[in-house]
């Protein structure tokens, strides 16, 4: 079958580029890749504790069988969105499909005609997807820099009336960096304008019980809507918006990711439930994870490899490799010593801020982010 001639272009430029995606396979190497950072996706206690739930609800449903305002709104999701609400000191949770769809869904429905989003430049794509998708006007501010939002928040805000909507991540997927997010409050609340945190890469790994960096720094009461996925420290599937009640009736109404697809089968929402149990008790692996973390750090200083680095104290840790073909040289070198480390390319981040994104786990052993570090620094020195 013919293939339209313009989409082969786009095709052959990103091979000429070297940068031509492909979906990969499982192997068996040291995880440095995954966003499984406390091992959840891969625990058998969690899934058999999971499936025992379901056979004591007496649930042996495999689908929703519907939208979640038709009849895909099943027992569990009641009970979930109260729990996850009670642990994140929120009036109240809406569950989605997945952090896309919540993005989606929020940023399309929520900012209006007239509006103004104000959103950090390294924002996560699918809040971008969703902003596209709004009517509002958007403006970036450059990345982490409270200064540069509130000179915007100036510009757009011509009286009192007028309606922003500031939009950050708490833990930055690509970067693994955090903003000034007391600064960012702050701000928002001083112009009355609407804040909100994607907190994807924070739930698991900071915070007491893994609540996340707003509630580590006590900030949720300045938060208009929180958006968290379940796919990195919950090991599992899933989005909740976090916010107040009408917020959740508004999205019921208007956000079209949740309207018009089928809802989560019931052995996913039990998932979630479950996960979160395990997140409230399963304090050695937060601090494992916190002493791999530190161990990273002090490693990569001790053999010279920090000027590579992004600041993190968060489980992302990505060494700045410019060039496509050079950071896919050397992940492949990696991948070959025994280690799953992806290099990221543009232009999924900026033309010169390719990169190898490291992220670590509870799991691995001082051992292995030794080792990894080291054939790092061989590969390039």
């Amino acid at each position: 079958m013919k293939f339209p001639p313009k989409l082969t272009d786009k095709l052959t430029r990103r091979t000429e580029h070297n940068a031509l995606r492909q979906l990969g396979t499982s192997n068996n190497l040291v995880d440095f890749a995954s966003n499984d950072y406390l091992g959840f996706a891969q625990s058998k206690a969690l899934f058999t504790e999971v499936h025992n739930y379901l056979l004591d609800q007496n649930l042996f449903q495999n689908g929703a069988t519907g939208s979640r305002l038709l009849t895909g709104n099943h027992a569990l999701y009641t009970s979930t969105e109260n729990q996850i609400a009670a642990f994140h000191d929120s009036e109240a949770a809406l569950l989605f499909n997945s952090g896309y769809d919540a993005n989606i869904g929020f940023f399309s429905a929520v900012p209006q005609k007239g509006d103004f989003i104000l959103y950090d430049e390294l924002i996560h794509a699918s809040i971008r997807d969703g902003v596209q998708l709004s009517n509002a006007t958007a403006y970036k501010f450059k990345h982490n820099d409270d200064e540069d939002l509130e000179r915007l928040i100036l510009k757009t805000k011509t009286d009192s009336n007028t309606i922003i909507y500031v939009v950050t991540e708490s833990v930055f997927s690509m970067d693994g960096d955090t903003p000034p997010l007391t600064e960012i409050a702050n701000i928002c609340q001083k112009y009355a304008a609407y804040l909100i945190v994607d907190e994807a890469h924070a739930l698991g790994v900071f915070g007491n019980q893994g609540k996340g960096m707003i509630q580590m720094q006590a900030l949720q009461q300045q938060v208009f809507a929180r958006i968290i996925t379940f796919g990195k420290g919950l090991g599992c599937h899933g989005a909740v918006i976090l916010g107040s009640t009408i917020l959740k009736s508004y999205l019921v109404n208007f956000a079209r990711s949740l309207i018009y697809t089928t809802g989560l089968p019931p052995h996913s929402v039990a998932t979630i439930q479950i996960a979160y149990r395990h997140l409230a008790q399963n304090n050695e692996a937060r601090q494992q994870l916190r002493q791999n973390i530190n161990t990273f750090n002090q490693q990569k200083q001790l053999m010279g490899l920090k000027p590579l680095f992004v600041r993190s104290k968060s489980a992302i840790q990505c060494a700045v490799i410019p060039g496509n073909e050079k950071v896919k040289n050397i992940a492949n070198q990696l991948q070959q010593k025994g280690f799953n480390v992806k290099a990221i390319l543009s232009p999924t981040v900026p033309e010169g801020q390719e990169r190898l994104r490291i992220c670590l786990h509870s799991f691995n052993s001082e051992a292995e982010i030794v080792a990894v570090l080291n054939a790092l620094s061989h590969l390039l020195f």
